[in-house]
């Protein structure tokens, strides 16, 4: 005899993991249940046959915490086999607690499957959702965004939104349902029309005007863009009805970028003030490091410091405190400038590359070098610098930073020692890097940390002779 079994919602694993727990103390193969779904408020069991009564002496189920992960993803999809396909893979769990395991079984391959494209929905409403604001009867502002899931989501990312939108009334439809927040309060609403949604509102334009200003032609592939973003999404996101334009000139931007070597040929428009370099580098997006999500890092210093030194990059403890050189290279630095008497507070110190580049490694963010494009895409903010400051001279540490001042790539080694004239008239020299004698050991260690505190020796020797 079959088993019928109606579950309050799609979306309502609760509701499937109870008849789930029961089903299994009782004894009833996957065969024997006839899962369906309905929308209404009545009894979980309210149709077909009765939940048949576990003994007494039935054992609790087995299941495994992988399992209950992909299950509360996957019973959010729209496959009407769902519930059949979860119950079959539970009850095999009984017997073969390792299953989840087996990469090879197609049962537990097609949850996985069902769990990753609930994920990727999920993450799409997060990313593609826009709010618009109404005016309530009240006088209070509401925002209100129209979405259309592919997946039974809407109540699964309700309580992000809350989390995320605490301070703001705002209301969420779809077709399926709706969700309401009033600052404390989580309730539901009937399924809507797009009709129902507010179809713009005055903010719409700054968001566009800014939308267009980050656009990075430098970064553009037309295909992993669509891939992230379907064309699908873009009908409800008032900044889509810009990408047409910008893509079409986005070559001709890459290449005027590309030949000034910088952000922009706008000479006029550079930064009159360090503190102003310092707010616009933090609105940099013009690279794939300015990208990742890491703060800018601009330099600090003397503004009329004759001796200005320049690094590669901040690293993990720079872009976490928004200072340069204040890890382990940093520390190294000042103290072997302490040793040769220049005074860290009459330099300005600063990167040739503004933000940090790294790769994650569990917790820990490993640094990677700067490609060459990278460093000649932030020169520009590091000769804004250099035309505020007007240093006499110009210490480069490694060869990044000396692609940053010369606009080419030239050996570290060769080239240490041997003072050369910049475009401005200033002093540039050369040396390696701190970091670099970091990563030594012994003997090598100390060889190279010798050159490195002769190098600033004679740096010091020469600001001497500069000075007025």
């Amino acid at each position: 005899m079959t088993v019928a079994i109606t579950l309050d919602a799609p979306d309502d694993f609760d509701g499937w993991r109870d008849a789930a727990r029961r089903l299994l103390m009782a004894g009833v193969a996957p065969d024997q249940i006839a899962w369906s779904e309905q929308g209404g408020e009545g009894d979980l069991f309210s149709a077909g046959t009765a939940m048949p009564e576990p003994p007494a002496s039935a054992p609790q189920p087995r299941v495994s915490a992988k399992f209950l992960q992909l299950a509360k993803s996957a019973i959010l999809h729209v496959d009407k086999e769902r519930f059949s396909l979860l119950y079959a893979v539970l009850w095999r769990l009984q017997q073969s607690p390792r299953l989840m395991d087996d990469a090879a079984d197609t049962a537990v391959r097609r949850i996985e499957l069902l769990a990753r494209t609930v994920r990727r929905d999920i993450h799409k409403m997060r990313a593609f959702l826009r709010f618009r604001e109404v005016a309530e009867p009240d006088g209070n502002e509401r925002f209100v965004a129209w979405f259309e899931p592919e997946h039974h989501i809407l109540r699964a990312n309700a309580g992000f939104f809350a989390r995320r939108f605490t301070q703001m009334r705002w209301s969420i439809l779809t077709p399926q349902g709706a969700i309401h927040w009033d600052g404390t309060t989580l309730c539901e609403g009937p399924p809507a029309r797009k009709e129902d949604a507010p179809g713009g509102d005055p903010i719409e334009a700054l968001w566009g005007k800014y939308y267009a200003s980050i656009f990075n032609p430098a970064r553009l592939k037309m295909g992993a863009m669509l891939k992230e973003m379907p064309r699908k999404y873009w009908k409800n996101m008032p900044e889509a009805a810009l990408i047409p334009e910008m893509v079409a000139g986005a070559q001709a931007r890459e290449a005027r970028m590309i030949e000034a070597g910088s952000m922009t040929a706008d000479d006029e428009l550079r930064p009159e003030g360090l503190s102003d370099v310092a707010e616009a580098i933090q609105a940099c997006r013009r690279c794939a490091i300015g990208c990742n999500g890491t703060r800018a890092v601009a330099g600090e210093g003397q503004k009329s410091a004759s001796l200005m030194i320049v690094g590669e990059q901040p690293g993990d403890k720079e872009e976490l405190q928004g200072r340069p050189f204040v890890g382990p290279a940093g520390q190294l630095l000042r103290s072997h400038l302490n040793d040769t008497g220049i005074d860290m507070n009459a330099t300005y110190i600063t990167n040739a590359v503004k933000h940090f580049k790294f790769a994650p490694r569990g917790k820990v963010r490993l640094h990677q070098t700067p490609t060459a494009g990278e460093i000649d895409h932030c020169r520009w903010w590091l000769e804004s610098e250099r035309a505020i400051v007007r240093p006499r001279l110009v210490l480069a540490l490694g060869a990044s930073a000396a692609r940053g001042l010369l606009g080419k790539t030239v050996s570290v080694q060769k080239e240490r020692g041997q003072p050369s004239a910049l475009e401005d008239g200033s002093e540039l020299w050369i040396t390696t890097h701190p970091s670099y004698l970091l990563r030594l050991r012994d003997q090598a260690r100390e060889t190279e940390e010798l050159r490195f505190a002769d190098d600033l020796r004679r740096v010091a020797e020469r600001l001497v002779e500069m000075a007025p």
